[in-house]
């Protein structure tokens, strides 16, 4: 029986989070809940779906090292154009998330409903281990930065040419091919139309670019086409600062894996590097931190990781998506002014300096 998601606290009931941990820990049944925090969507960095804090208590027999304070992570409750993305994570999450040896939250039940395009998640409160969230009204260094690339390598690695994207994992979109895909190429532009034209601030940076949307859109189907051909692994899809979380014992971990895809591994990489660094700090160490990766990438096992030259071409070349798709998209609502500010400054200011346009233009 598809199962009924609420969109906001109400339907949160022990009989709902006993369908969600049914999913994943059918052992595990919850007598009590509560709701003790609540985001929705335009609050405190809540983008395309709601989080709700909650404490339960378990029913006798319920295995004893499950947490009592759980994140609940629901449909945003505006229309179904998220709902590739909502489908996309319940995916990763029940389908590749418990065999990976990185820094994720764990999940403890989740269901996507085709019918109705509402889900829910059911994740640990990484409040509980004392996580952090960074973003970029925060400084950050390189060492940040490599924690995170420590994470990526491990995951890239683990999935790298992998022979199961032709099997169990062949339901794992890619850049081009997918409801992902589809909605990016189709949906998106017309929304990112309208931010630069009713933005002023947005408007100016992509003109400072000498660019125009429709133009960022050819660059960006144009690599990421060039870029299926090259050898693919599982990314992450959309590691900006704000998806990540330090712990206190220096681990790092990555958040909202609703962009989870194949693809090209420098996407992830330039993608941390560019919204994790100020510009003084990136135009300093960006080479290093590229060439940190890909030698950490041979350390989990690549036999033969990129060159240092081709993965910087390539590093360069995928800057473009992070200008068009990863902040033109963004409503200032979803993180405030400074955040979207920050993260469009440093994403074009490095469309500059590495001259990503003369690179994406070989490609048209």
């Amino acid at each position: 029986m598809a199962m009924n998601h609420p969109t906001s606290t109400d339907g949160i009931t022990p009989d709902y989070i006993n369908q969600l941990l049914a999913t994943t820990v059918p052992n595990a049944a919850v007598t009590a809940v509560r709701v003790t925090d609540a985001k929705t969507y335009g609050e405190q960095m809540v983008s395309t779906a709601g989080r709700v804090s909650i404490e339960v208590d378990y029913a006798s027999g319920t295995p004893s090292d499950l947490p009592t304070r759980l994140v609940l992570k629901l449909t945003r409750a505006v229309d179904e154009i998220m709902a590739p993305f909502y489908a996309n994570e319940v995916a990763f999450y029940k389908g590749i998330r418990p065999e990976l040896a990185i820094e994720a939250p764990r999940c403890f039940g989740g269901d996507f409903n085709a019918s109705t395009t509402h889900f829910g998640l059911l994740l640990e409160d990484l409040t509980m281990r004392g996580a952090t969230f960074p973003n970029t009204t925060q400084r950050t260094g390189q060492d940040d930065v490599r924690m995170l690339l420590d994470q990526l390598a491990r995951l890239h690695a683990a999935f790298w040419e992998s022979p199961r994207f032709g099997s169990d994992l062949a339901w794992v979109e890619t850049h081009v091919e997918g409801a992902v895909a589809t909605m990016m190429n189709e949906i998106a532009p017309a929304y990112i139309a309208h931010e630069v034209e009713t933005e002023n601030f947005k408007r100016e940076l992509v003109q400072r670019l000498r660019t125009t949307p429709d133009k960022l859109l050819a660059g960006v189907q144009a690599v990421q086409r060039h870029q299926s051909t090259l050898p693919q692994t599982l990314l992450h899809g959309d590691t900006h600062l704000g998806n990540t979380y330090r712990l206190p014992d220096g681990k790092a971990g990555l958040l909202d894996w609703q962009l989870m895809v194949r693809g090209y591994a420098m996407h992830d990489v330039n993608y941390i590097v560019t919204t994790g660094l100020s510009i003084a700090d990136r135009r300093a160490h960006e080479r290093d931190l590229v060439a940190y990766y890909l030698d950490r990438l041979g350390q989990e096992g690549v036999a033969r990781p990129p060159a240092f030259d081709s993965a910087w071409e390539e590093y360069r070349r995928t800057l473009i998506w992070g200008v068009y798709i990863g902040w033109l998209t963004t409503p200032v609502v979803n993180y405030g002014w400074e955040i979207n500010v920050m993260n469009h400054l440093r994403l074009t200011t490095a469309y500059e300096d590495l001259e990503t346009a003369k690179l994406v233009e070989t490609l048209l």
